[in-house]
């Protein structure tokens, strides 16, 4: 069973994550499908150095796997609730920043 501070660091890592456009874009990514990394970087439109550097920051959270394939490794979410996460927060921002009901939110720019 996760403690308090077992949870907040889980989510901490979440976080730490999703806080870069391209990891973000590269976890929507596999979340349609597992890729290499080669086709990823195609897809980013960033290079494969940069790319090698957001995919190890994506495996020291936990949150993709490198599946060897003969020669070449594959990427993946790491379980496939990670795609169902980033579903519900994403259509959870989406929504909060249509209602913005926080009545401060324009003066004190917080949410």
């Amino acid at each position: 069973m996760l403690t308090l501070a077992s949870e907040a660091d889980v989510l901490a890592r979440f976080g730490r994550a999703l806080a870069d456009p391209i990891r973000c874009r590269l976890l929507l990514a596999l979340r349609e499908a597992p890729a290499h990394p080669s086709d990823l970087a195609d897809a980013l439109g960033i290079t494969r150095t940069r790319l090698s550097n957001h995919l190890a920051c994506l495996r020291d959270c936990g949150l993709v796997v490198a599946v060897p394939v003969g020669r070449r490794t594959r990427y993946e979410l790491a379980d496939p609730r990670i795609g169902h996460a980033l579903d519900d927060l994403r259509t959870a921002v989406v929504a909060v920043e249509a209602d913005r009901s926080c009545p401060d939110a324009e003066q004190k720019d917080c949410c």
